[in-house]
């Protein structure tokens, strides 16, 4: 079952993401991107803390105590723009969709960047429905998880309140993205408390 998921993911994706598994195919990407978007414009997400692929710093993970957001920074999406979006998910958490780590909106269609730590304009509830960034905690000894940061550009502003679930905010996304930009950090959780993975706790 998990490799015939895996095999389901578009080519465009799996070129994008590189090492795919079977919960890539539930990314929010993989339902509202599509080849002709990703990049369109010259639309890009990168990090001054991590480069695609790489692992994520415990500074922004659940090993330390203090821990934020990753620093984020964004090329200009192209012309129509009215919002971009940012989705962050983990792929690889057992489950039968990716769990949800950021809901992020109302960011400005231009260029720009959010600072380590830095309070986004409105967020939505992660799949502890919490809404702040959910950090990394994978399983001790698992694989290293992926999480995809997904920025999408969209051609309305969107009139979702802060609070809202990954359901109201995708519904709300559906046929309005016309760019999308794709980042990736690896992380593995090597001693310390887990979260409990336990579907019954997603809240979405």
């Amino acid at each position: 079952m998990a490799q015939a998921r895996a095999q389901a993911l578009v080519p465009w994706l799996a070129d994008a993401l590189g090492d795919v598994r079977a919960g890539h195919a539930g990314l929010m990407a993989a339902r509202l991107g599509g080849e002709g978007l990703l990049g369109r414009g010259g639309l890009k997400l990168t990090s001054a803390a991590f480069d695609h692929g790489e692992e994520l710093d415990p500074s922004f993970t659940a090993d330390e105590e203090d821990a934020v957001a990753p620093p984020l920074d964004w090329s200009a999406p192209p012309p129509g723009a009215q919002e971009l979006v940012l989705v962050v998910e983990d792929p690889d958490a057992p489950g039968s969709k990716p769990f949800c780590h950021w809901l992020v909106w109302g960011l400005a269609p231009q260029r720009g960047k959010l600072m380590e730590g830095e309070a986004p304009p409105r967020v939505g509830k992660n799949s502890f429905g919490n809404s702040e960034w959910l950090l990394p905690d994978p399983p001790t000894g698992a694989d290293p998880h992926d999480y995809v940061f997904q920025l999408f550009a969209l051609d309305l502003p969107l009139a979702l309140m802060p609070g809202a679930t990954r359901e109201e905010l995708e519904s709300a996304m559906q046929g309005h993205v016309i760019a999308l930009a794709l980042l990736t950090g690896t992380y593995a959780r090597e001693e310390g408390g887990d979260y409990d993975w336990d579907e019954d706790d997603d809240a979405d």
